[in-house]
This record gives C-alpha cells, structure tokens and sequence, in this order.
C-alpha cells in the first residue's frame, strides 16, 4: 500500500514544472484578452454601452444561477438513484410513508427496556453493542458506564425497543456482539430522566428527611433489599453485623455502610452484582444524611374533631419520646396489648427505635395543649411495608386512627410501595374495619390467632400528602374509628 501511495506522488513531483508552465501561458493570454477589452471600451465609440450591457449580461446570468441551484436543491431525489456507499440500503416505495407515520405511533409500538452488560475494555467493544441494537431497530436513549477494578465496563442502557421484540432474542443480540452477564428488565417513563437530575432530586429529598435515605437508596440503586441494623439489640447487646467500617464495604451483590445514626446499613441485590461507580453514589447519600444530622419536616395540619375539638397531626422523631412514653403509661393494658401483642420489656428502647427516622414515619397527633394522644407508623421492612397505630383510650373512636392510617397509606404511595401491611389479632373487628375503609385490595393472612391484613396500593386512587410539605387545614373526621390497634415486632 505504501508503493501505491507513493508512486503517484513522485510522478507528480517529476512533471510539476509542466503544469506551472501552462497556468503561466494562460495568465498571459488573460492579461492580453483583457488589454483588448479595455483599449476597444475606453477608445471605442460606444464604451459606456459596452460597459452598461456587459453588466446587465452579467446580473442575468447570476439571477438565472441562483434559481436554477434552488430548484434543484429542493427536488426530490430520483427513484432509481444508487446508495451513497456500496454498503447502503436502497429505499423501496414505503419507506416515507412509513417514516412519516413512524411519530405518530411510536407509544403505540415500541417498549422501553433498562440493560446492563459487562463488556470488554477494549476499543470497538461498545460499538459492537450498539451496531447489535440498531441492527435489531433498537434505539439507545441513555448510556452510563461503570468501570470495574478488574478490567472490562458494565454497560447500562435504557432503550426503546419494538414491541414485538422479545428480550430473550435481545439478549441473544447483545451476546453475540461479546456482551456478557446481561440483565433486561422492563423500564417506564420515569426512568427517562437522567441519571445527574435523578441523583440530585434523591439528594434533595434526603435532605429534607432523614427518613428518606432509605427509599432514596432503594430508587437510587433499583431493585435491592436494605436493612438498618441498630448498633444494640432491644435488650442492650451489641448487633451482629452493625460495625461497618467507615469507608464501607463492597461485596459483589451486597455493601455495607456505615449508618450515621449508628449502626450499619446493609443493601443486598441478589440479583446484579453492584459496581464501584453505584458503591461511591451510595456512600456519598450516607456522608450527605450524616453531614445534615437528625432532621424531620416541622410542617403540621390542624383538624377538627365531630365534637368540636381540634388536634395537630406533626411527624413525630426521637424528641417526642418523652411524650410518647407519658401516652404509653397512660394507656390501658389492653390496648396496649392489642397494639404490640402482650408488655413492652423494654418500652424506653422500643420507643426509640419506632420513633427513629432510619426505620421508617411517624405522625404524631397531639392536642391544643400539647398533649400526645395517638401515633401512626410507617415502618421499612426489608421490602415491605408495615403501618400501626396506637391511640389512647380516651381518643379512641373519634377518626384520630381513621385519619392517620389514611396519612400513612399516602405516604406509602408517595415512597413508591406496592403494599402494605398490618399486624393484629383475629379479634380486631375495628382495624379490620379501618382497613377495608382505605378501599384497597386486601389479602388475610391468619395463623394462631394472628393476623396479618395486606393493602396492595398499585394503581390506588389514595391522593396523599408530600410527608415534608403537609399543608395547614382544617377537616372535619368522620365519627366512627377503630379500639383497637396493630401489633409490631422488631
């Protein structure tokens, strides 16, 4: 290749001197011709009519340029015309219309699919993926990359596929172009914002709430599993598990971190290995959560009772523990039976633990005076979700539970929960009530007198409340509300 390129070259360089004579004959003969013109313009006896109709002649011929390049420009290209490269597609009769009606149903026929694959870090790697996909009329709309400490990227897409593709012959796709350890699952809309805009938002809403971390961890990092494990049991023995080093630690499918509250946060994902790139994001939420310390939304909603009364409805955190604890003391033992299924040991600790926002929302329901008198919990369980009451016996059957439960079925929507549950015995006619008042699908569960109610909340009607933006009205309750209350165990 090197000999042909060369050759041509020096046969160039050899005759160069031809070439130049021949431009220097022609630039002689232009400054004769355009002597003779001057000499017959000037010295002639029309030289000012020379000179008017040459530039006439010279404006028509521009005008006739132009229109003609404008008319050809804008013609559509012959129907027999050839591809621009060997390699090109011939267009048939119905491809515009077909890419003039493509917009139109694009929702109609496509499906939007998040993927990852590990790929190997070489050039050309990634290109191969993507011919792959286009090759399958595949369209990328987000890329990100995640380097790995022993060699090779994880690649992740979020595309836009044809309806009628399965994911399997998708996978098949990617294998083939050298993609491996692929994973597909169906996306939605809300994953078309971008991966900056999502972070930041998650950011945000954990600065607002400490018991958002979770959650924001949860959305941050898909589908996974997290546990807060405290630094003491209830009885006052160290944890297993909760000495996490700072820095944290990466496992594969599990990482570890540091809970600033104490303790550690332990997140599992059985399903993908975690990346470093995901491993720092996920770090860098806790480091935000412990640099902002203890945080609640301070907004609240005043109500109004049947009788006339009026309580405040506030999130509630480890300062009201005090109050909830004079509220314990206050209530019976049957009520507090059937809200934690027999004595709290140790009601100090359980309290804390309720009333922390690592593991989950309170709302607390207090009286013109201040007083405590009810509690709603919205508590994390792994990958459930569970609510309880627990309302003092003189403000029972006012709507106060009514009203709470309510509050915690919206904010379990608004964290993205596709359930909840509640604890109680088979006896409680009332919880069961306040329950199918929500107007949700349920599921029963019952074993040994226990029993466990399931409110499934995909696609629930339930307008809630942002948990960190409540507003101040007044509402009139409904007179009927649940004796008894639901029992946790932690």
């Amino acid at each position: 290749m090197t000999e042909r390129i060369s050759a041509p070259a020096q046969r160039s360089h050899r005759h160069h001197w031809r070439r130049d004579v021949v431009e220097l004959a022609a630039l002689f003969c232009a400054v004769a011709v355009a002597d003779g013109i001057a000499n017959l313009v000037v010295h002639g006896p029309r030289g000012p009519v020379l000179l008017v109709a040459s530039a006439v002649a010279l404006l028509v011929t521009a005008a006739f340029h132009t229109w003609w390049a404008r008319r050809h420009s804008h013609a559509p290209p012959p129907a027999d015309a050839a591809p621009a490269h060997p390699g090109a597609a011939r267009p048939d009769a119905g491809a515009t219309a077909h890419s003039e009606a493509a917009p139109a149903d694009t929702a109609l026929t496509t499906s939007l699919w998040r993927m990852r694959t590990t790929v190997r870090d070489q050039p050309g790697s990634l290109a191969a993926i993507c011919t792959a996909l286009a090759r399958s009329s595949v369209d990328i709309l987000t890329l990100q990359t995640h380097p790995l400490p022993e060699g090779g990227t994880v690649d992740e897409f979020l595309l836009r596929a044809p309806q009628q593709l399965p994911s399997g012959d998708l996978a098949r796709a990617i294998a083939d172009a050298g993609g491996h350890s692929t994973w597909i699952e169906r996306a939605d809309a809300h994953d078309l914002v971008d991966t900056p805009t999502r972070v930041l938002g998650l950011a945000t809403r954990t600065a607002l709430d400490a018991a958002e971390l979770p959650l924001a961890l949860r959305q941050l990092l898909g589908r996974c599993t997290i546990h807060s494990i405290p630094a003491t049991t209830l009885s006052g023995r160290p944890n297993a598990g909760a000495d996490a080093p700072v820095e944290g630690v990466l496992e594969a499918t599990a990482m570890r971190l540091r809970d600033p509250s104490g303790g550690a946060i332990t997140i599992e994902r059985p399903y993908l290995p975690f990346t470093p790139t995901e491993f720092a994001r996920a770090r860098a939420l806790v480091e935000l959560d412990a640099r902002l310390g203890p945080r609640v939304p301070r907004s609240q909603d005043v109500l109004t009772l049947p009788e006339g009364n009026e309580i405040t409805v506030r999130r509630a955190d480890g300062s009201d523990k005090a109050a909830a604890r004079a509220m314990h003391d206050r209530c019976s033992e049957r009520t507090l039976g059937l809200r934690y299924h027999g004595p709290v040991a140790d009601a100090d600790r359980y309290l804390g633990h309720l009333l922390s926002p690592r593991f989950g929302r309170t709302l607390a329901a207090t009286t013109a005076s201040g007083k405590l008198v009810a509690l709603g919990h919205l508590l994390w369980d792994g990958d459930e979700t569970e609510v309880a009451l627990l309302i003092e016996d003189d403000w029972q059957r006012r709507g106060i539970g009514t009203e709470l439960l309510g509050r915690l079925i919206g904010m379990a929507v608004e964290a993205g929960c596709d359930s909840v549950y509640a604890v109680t015995q088979a006896s409680n006619t009332g919880m069961v009530a306040a329950m199918r008042g929500l107007g949700l699908p349920l599921d029963y569960q019952i074993e040994e007198g226990t029993l466990v109610i399931t409110a499934r909340l995909d696609a629930t009607p339930v307008s809630s409340r942002l948990p960190y933006d409540l507003p101040r009205e007044t509402h009139g309750l409904p007179s009927t509300q649940p004796r008894t209350q639901p029992r946790t165990q932690h």
